[in-house]
């Protein structure tokens, strides 16, 4: 379990887009895991099993965020840097970590395994028990918007299919 930490990091940054919030994501997962230790099916699928684990945790958090609404320390507001030059590196990793904030937990998940965490289409598709032509869509549809985001234009919504017809 411990050898996964530090991917299960990068994909809670993946998700949450903040550090704090990624570190209290793995934290909680790691503690979930322990706890549900009998329900991984073989080592060989922790990895997919713990992202599994955090990302439900994420999905509770956004969902438990929508009824309370987002609570901010205030030494956090009051100690906190105003705006003032980064590193071009920096800069540009915060603009895409925002970028992908906007995506739906979906797309973002389906970013996070193939962008970042290098799985191909058929193991992020087999982990998330969804088709191949699943993962392609959200992966081309997450692309499309991140790439809309950081040009600076608003990406269209993506059309959903419901019930036989797009909306």
């Amino acid at each position: 379990m411990v050898a996964q930490l530090p991917a299960l990091r990068r994909y809670a940054l993946g998700l949450s887009g903040s550090v704090p919030a990624a570190d209290d994501l793995v934290q909680d997962c790691i503690e979930r895991a322990l706890r549900r230790m009998d329900t991984l099916q073989g080592e060989d699928k922790m990895a997919g099993w713990l992202r599994s684990i955090l990302f439900n945790l994420f999905i509770d958090g956004r969902r438990q965020m929508k009824h309370r609404g987002e609570s901010v320390q205030l030494e956090v507001v009051e100690n906190s840097p105003g705006p003032g030059p980064q590193p071009d590196r920096e800069h540009e990793a915060q603009q895409v970590l925002r970028a992908a904030s906007l995506l739906s937990p979906e797309h973002r998940q389906v970013l996070m395994l193939v962008g970042v965490e290098g799985l191909s289409y058929r193991e992020a598709a087999a982990e998330l028990g969804i088709p191949v032509g699943t993962i392609m869509s959200r992966l081309a549809r997450a692309r499309d918007q991140l790439r809309a985001q950081l040009e600076g234009g608003a990406p269209a919504p993506p059309k959903i299919l419901r019930f036989g017809r797009l909306s």
